[in-house]
């Protein structure tokens, strides 16, 4: 792609020839900025404004706090201590007010003498610590401080203008050294290299990009940091949606051979043994995979669908129409356990079409083979040999798929189960095994709200499906104050009970495992600290292997229970679930590793233990695995969480709704994108710093149709070098798994 040369920018100078190493080396280690462009995106959290002093009142326990105060008083105690025991250990007391509230600062040993000098009633100054308690009262240990001097050559004015800014800091990077070093640095600013193209910047009448970035860092009024954050949010969409314009415009551009269904075969015989209707949504989406599936480059599509909407049945449609078509298509599941589950639902759905060159399979039949990491040679021989002569037309499995030794006869389509779990290197590897890159079609059952598929999945087209296929039932939410009202638990319990009796059976979820905390040799010989709480029993201890062991004993007595968890040997795992899903087992309390895939129609019912430790969307995805029969589901969230607490209101909106889209703007709205962001890249670092996903969905939505634009009349940008510059920055090779969503 690299056609043009970028423009070269002082931006891209490393912060160690600015700032000296050592300033360089604590602002790479603790907060990972570079060069100097790093840095003049390193943005303000809030502002200051001289004259209004912060709440002290509001301050956060056991957070990194910068306040601007006064000091009402200061005082130095000298006391006897082991290290001074003629009684010549000092203490320095120092109290500082901004009209809310007081806080106590203190400083020992050592440390008095230069805050004994500088801090005295009257001075003002920005403190920085953690905020902890002390005799009932709050208190900042060893604050570092920075003096707001009247002076000319100390005044505020010099590093921050009217409205003092406050950075995202650390414990070993104060604030004010943040901005000491962005002053430093600001003069650069100026010759910053304009992204924008100038129609665009001029017809939204945004600001120049040198402006917003002096105006972030030293606003004099409200309106310019206004002004700047509009200008740096479109500088954030827009790269980002110019690079996966660009990543679409290539993939475009790839010959693939068009599947088109043959008339009256495989898929037309499917059709007709199917023993219900497919939904409308499943008919819409159908349609438009059809017509992707039917041109002369490759499908990038990714499915949305709630858990239970008929995603499999859509893909399986998808995989008969390639082969129909005289292609073979492949499925890909993160687990084995979910390949193995994959390979039996759709072997049952298929009947005898799934019976390619065997006694009784149908006239249009094609055959359907398993690979996975752990198959016997012999089967693993058979299978390979089925996919290169094309005997099979699809085979289903783990990353196994993706191995070299895996030759296919001619692979036209590649269907992905739960995308996160797959980077772009996997699709990559996979597109090698057609004769011409394979049609792809990813799968996702957690909802994604618009905006964030535009930015993580910015290079697919999306479909979503969102109503349910006839016959799944309706599963009824229930938040348990388990601390209020302790009967309550009780109650839940019996419902289990009842379920089981009815012939159902049930989950119950908890947030760890329970042994590796219990176990002295795994805790380094140390028994756990518990909790007064704890001790006197007022809260389960909420592991797998402790409830587990409580119910049995107690409300669920009698009952067939079994554990399932994430360290458990794979053939245990596999074991414990089959007994389950053959109805052997009443209970099956577990991890969240029965979160994606375990399909069990007979399970009505699931308790959620802490269920405040888990995310909005994970709470979903878990009560998805109930209802999923004919008989309506249950969904219990246990929680100790007070009423008024955040945790309890999470709690509710699950409760309240089975909607996953809108559960999983509550989820964003909570986590902030970082998260979502961070969660969908591994882990690389989120470039967006201004850009909020949820709030700023009319932006990133505008921004792609002006990036298309752009990349569709240029696509190798070739008349717009500083949008390269952007675009090599955001790609450069710290962030370039940024777009590999692996």
């Amino acid at each position: 792609m690299d056609l043009v040369p970028a423009l070269e920018e002082p931006l891209r100078q490393p912060l160690k020839s600015v700032l000296g190493p050592a300033t360089a080396k604590v602002m790479a280690e603790h907060l990972g900025l570079l060069t100097v462009g790093d840095l003049l995106h390193h943005y303000p959290r809030r502002y200051e404004e001289r004259g209004q002093l912060t709440h002290l009142a509001d301050l956060p326990m056991d957070e990194h706090v910068t306040v601007v105060a006064q000091v009402a008083d200061a005082r130095l105690h000298t006391f006897a201590s082991a290290k001074a025991p003629r009684g010549k250990g000092q203490r320095l007391e120092v109290t500082i007010t901004d009209g809310s509230g007081r806080l106590q600062l203190v400083f020992f040993g050592a440390g008095v003498h230069k805050p004994h000098k500088e801090l005295l009633p009257g001075t003002r100054a920005m403190f920085a610590g953690k905020v902890s308690v002390f005799n009932r009262r709050l208190q900042l240990a060893h604050p570092a401080y920075e003096l707001l001097r009247g002076d000319p050559e100390e005044s505020v004015e010099t590093w921050a203008g009217a409205l003092i800014p406050i950075y995202p800091a650390t414990a070993k990077l104060e604030s004010w050294k943040i901005g000491k070093a962005i002053q430093t640095v600001l003069p650069t600013a100026r010759e910053a290299v304009e992204p924008l193209p100038e129609s665009l910047r001029e017809g939204r009448g945004l600001v120049p990009l040198p402006e917003a970035l002096l105006k972030i860092h030293r606003p004099h009024t409200k309106a310019d940091i206004e002004d700047a954050r509009s200008r740096l949010k479109w500088d954030e969409a827009f790269v980002l949606q110019v690079a996966l314009a660009r990543r679409r415009h290539a993939d475009a551009q790839l010959p693939a051979v068009p599947r088109r269904p043959a008339p009256d075969g495989l898929l037309t015989a499917f059709d007709a043994r199917l023993p219900f209707t497919l939904t409308d949504g499943q008919q819409r989406v159908s349609r438009e995979i059809f017509d992707d599936l039917a041109t002369d480059h490759p499908m990038h599509r990714l499915l949305q669908g709630e858990v239970g909407s008929g995603k499999t049945m859509v893909a399986l449609r998808a995989m008969l129409a390639t082969v129909d078509a005289g292609g073979q298509a492949a499925m890909l599941a993160p687990t084995e356990v979910l390949a193995q589950q994959h390979h039996r639902s759709i072997v049952e759905m298929m009947g005898e079409l799934a019976e390619g060159g065997m006694l009784g399979g149908a006239e249009q039949a094609t055959k359907v083979v398993l690979l996975t990491g752990s198959m016997g040679a012999a089967a693993r021989r058979h299978a390979l040999l089925d996919l290169t002569t094309g005997e099979a037309g699809i085979v289903i499995g783990t990353h196994a798929l993706i191995e070299d030794k895996v030759q296919f006869h001619d692979l036209g389509l590649v269907v992905v189960d739960e995308q996160h779990r797959f980077g772009v290197e996997q699709r990559d590897a996979l597109r090698g095994k057609g004769k011409q890159p394979p049609h792809l079609l990813v799968m996702t059952a957690t909802p994604i709200p618009r905006t964030v598929a535009m930015t993580v999945f910015g290079d697919l087209e999306t479909s979503v499906l969102d109503q349910l296929p006839a016959g799944r039932s309706p599963i009824a939410s229930h938040v348990v104050p388990a601390a209020d009202k302790p009967h309550f638990l009780s109650r839940a319990w019996d419902r289990v009970r009842e379920e089981v009796e009815n012939g159902h059976q049930a989950y119950v979820v908890c947030p760890r495992i329970g042994d590796e905390e219990d176990d002295p040799k795994k805790s380094g010989g140390k028994k756990p600290s518990q909790s007064p709480e704890d001790a006197a029993e007022k809260r389960p201890p909420l592991a797998v292997l402790d409830v587990a062991d409580q119910l049995v004993k107690g409300p669920l007595k009698g009952l067939r229970v079994e554990v399932l968890h994430g360290r458990m040997h794979p053939d245990d795992k596999d074991a414990v679930m089959r007994r389950f899903a053959a109805g052997e087992t009443h209970v099956l309390v577990a991890t969240t590793v029965i979160e994606v895939g375990v399909n069990v129609p007979n399970a009505t019912a699931m308790v959620i233990m802490d269920a405040d430790r888990f995310g909005v969307s994970q709470l979903h995805q878990l009560r998805g695995r109930v209802g999923r029969g004919s008989a309506p589901g249950l969904c219990l969230l246990v929680t100790e969480m007070p009423e008024a607490s955040p945790a309890r209101q999470r709690l509710g909106a699950v409760a309240s709704t089975l909607d996953g889209f809108e559960l999983s703007r509550i989820d964003l709205e909570q986590r902030r994108e970082g998260d979502v962001l961070g969660q969908a890249q591994s882990g690389a670092r989120t470039s967006l710093r201004m850009l909020a996903v949820i709030e700023d969905e009319e932006i990133i939505a505008e921004a792609r149709e002006e990036a298309t634009a752009v990349v569709a009349a240029d696509p190798e940008l070739t008349g717009l070098p500083a949008l390269r510059t952007a675009l090599d920055a955001l790609l450069d090779e710290e962030r370039e798994q940024y777009l590999e969503k692996g």
